[in-house]
């Protein structure tokens, strides 16, 4: 604890270089799995190609891409890009699968509404399917905000930025201060961070403080908003 009053300065640096590469990757994440999970809901073949793709691609050591994604794209292996993409994968691997799954939390006769008044499916997956599918597609995000806050510390052994680096130093220098203020770090931000995501969830589904789930009552409720919304903007 001494460590991180000490050199807390230097610490905060660390942290947001952690915190970049964490959620640049998170967000990344969510705008290649949305488009492409909500594609392939209702196709079986693509989306149990897409499931086992993104299962392995999961299953990949983080240092095996590392070492692998340089060569590839024509970077140094201690380029902070390097990790951000390995990190994009684990977190679009993950949300691939949420997306459809979430989406399959949608009341039917909702989505048979929408598309008997004439919403398309684009239309109707942003205003009517994705809002009712976030309370489960958010319990995944957790998920991967707080494994990327912890997986970006790997980095630091092939000498990327981040709270690793008080890890590795630590360990060389047989220093425990210092680790032990890597880990008291890395824990309050994966705590931080899903918090915030956990309320943010929250604040965008309102419905969800009177009821336990999609049901007919919030799914008409999704439905009438999106048709209103749809209303306004034909006006």
């Amino acid at each position: 604890m001494r460590y991180l009053i000490d050199n807390f300065a230097e610490i905060m640096a660390i942290t947001r270089t952690h915190l970049v590469l964490s959620l640049v990757p998170l967000l990344l994440g969510v705008v290649i799995a949305v488009p492409v999970g909500a594609l392939v809901r209702g196709r079986r073949l693509a989306r149990q190609a897409l499931t086992t793709v993104s299962s392995l691609a999961y299953t990949i050591p983080s240092i095996a891409l590392f070492v692998i994604i340089p060569p590839l794209i024509g970077i140094s292996a201690i380029d902070p890009l390097n990790v951000i993409i390995a990190l994009t994968v684990y977190s679009a691997a993950l949300l691939l699968i949420a997306v459809p799954t979430a989406l399959d939390t949608v009341p039917a006769e909702v989505t048979d509404a929408a598309d008997a008044i004439g919403f398309g499916r684009l239309r109707r997956t942003l205003t009517v399917d994705m809002p009712l599918a976030l309370p489960v597609f958010v319990s995944t995000l957790r998920v991967v905000v707080v494994t990327n806050i912890a997986m970006v510390s790997v980095g630091a052994l092939i000498g990327v930025g981040g709270l690793g680096k008080l890890f590795t130093q630590g360990y060389q220098r047989d220093y425990p201060d210092q680790i032990i203020a890597g880990i008291i770090v890395t824990l309050a931000l994966a705590l931080i961070f899903d918090r915030l995501v956990f309320w943010l969830g929250r604040i965008a589904t309102p419905w969800t403080r009177t009821g336990t789930g999609p049901s007919t009552r919030t799914g008409g409720m999704a439905f009438r908003r999106g048709a209103m919304s749809g209303r306004k903007g034909s006006a």
